[in-house]
């Protein structure tokens, strides 16, 4: 019985980080998780480089 809530937490923990990412991509996010996620042009692993 413990396995079987550990694996339906698992798959809930899954689904609903797959439903952001869908949800975020819905919205024209191009970086998720970027602060600047709305207003760049994709290019975010560029940003705060320095060389």
């Amino acid at each position: 019985m413990k396995d079987i809530i550990i694996i339906a937490a698992l798959m809930l923990i899954v689904f609903l980080a797959a439903f952001y990412i869908y949800r975020s991509k819905k919205k024209g996010k191009k970086c998720i998780g970027c602060p600047y996620a709305e207003s760049c042009g994709g290019g975010c692993s560029s940003k705060g480089t320095t060389g």
